[in-house]
């Protein structure tokens, strides 16, 4: 921004000043909003810096200050990293253990009794949302101008990316069982949105896995209580669904559920009784009673 405004005559640090202050939000989570976040901010000079401090001050309950914009930049770029490693790292040890016959959940609850050295993340069926699978190939590609490979980056994102096609092939693994084609099968997905409880589907893993199962010949279908319709989608111009209702007549004709996003009010209880097969990327099966259903993590 610095170039574009001064390309009207001002300049920086004396007609006006500029700072930054990254993005912290948690969608979905009541506990942490605007006022309780605390905002870090960094100026392009001292002065850029205190205004901007001046004015968050009294409308969020913590300021961190920071040297330079650069510095709080790259504190964004440092969160969204950590989140995106740290998932990569769980959805590999998913596939480890499960080969072992480990519950890799069980595990993960074990592990965060440790009240100190140890943060619990989750596995899942891919990265979504605006931010976290998006920032750290930025800062791969910020590296690269610098003439340093991120590799541990990139591999995490290897994984993360690859995740989508892993549940399509546990679908056809569930599918197989029944002695079934993936060609010509109903499955429906449960939950479009990146995220549980939102209503954004920015970037879901929902809809590689949805494209997946449709260049396989699936028939596709969706269910998300706070996405009705799919908006236009510029990777995925091919998905044009409306979201079905999970009544018990629609369940049963169903070949496969996919949990892939593992909203509060989806009655997971009505389709562990009525849908024959649920494949679970969520773990929001494990204490369900099924009905008719064959259950298999993802």
């Amino acid at each position: 921004m610095r170039p574009i405004l001064e390309e009207t005559g001002l300049s920086a640090g004396s007609d006006f000043f500029l700072a930054y202050s990254p993005e912290r939000e948690d969608p979905g989570n009541r506990d942490f909003a605007t006022r309780n976040i605390p905002k870090v901010v960094g100026g392009i000079d001292d002065t850029s810096r205190d205004l901007a401090v001046a004015l968050y001050k009294p409308v969020v309950d913590g300021v961190v200050p920071v040297s330079s914009a650069r510095v709080a930049e790259a504190c964004k770029i440092l969160e969204n990293t950590y989140r995106a490693v740290n998932i990569a790292l769980v959805n590999e040890l998913k596939i480890v253990f499960e080969a072992m016959g480990i519950d890799v959940w069980e595990v993960i609850a074990a592990a965060k009794t440790k009240p100190f050295g140890f943060q619990a993340f989750y596995p899942g069926p891919g990265l979504g949302g605006h931010c976290i699978p998006i920032d750290p190939f930025y800062l791969t590609w910020a590296a690269r101008k610098q003439g340093i490979n991120t590799r541990f980056i990139e591999l995490a994102g290897e994984i993360n990316t690859a995740m989508p096609a892993r549940v399509v092939e546990r679908i056809t693994e569930a599918l197989n069982d029944r002695k079934q084609p993936l060609q010509g099968s109903r499955v429906c997905i449960l939950g479009v949105a990146y995220k549980k409880d939102v209503d954004d589907p920015r970037e879901s893993p929902a809809f590689p896995i949805m494209e997946q199962l449709q260049r396989r010949g699936a028939i596709v279908t969706y269910h998300d209580p706070l996405i009705p319709t799919l908006p236009p989608l510029r990777h995925h111009p091919a998905l044009r669904l409306d979201s079905q209702p999970l009544s018990e007549e629609f369940l049963r004709l169903q070949d496969c559920v996919v949990v892939v996003t593992d909203h509060s009010n989806i009655d997971f209880d009505r389709v562990a009784r009525f849908a024959p097969v649920v494949v679970d990327t969520r773990n929001v099966t494990a204490s369900l009673e099924p009905g008719i259903c064959r259950i298999y993590k993802a």
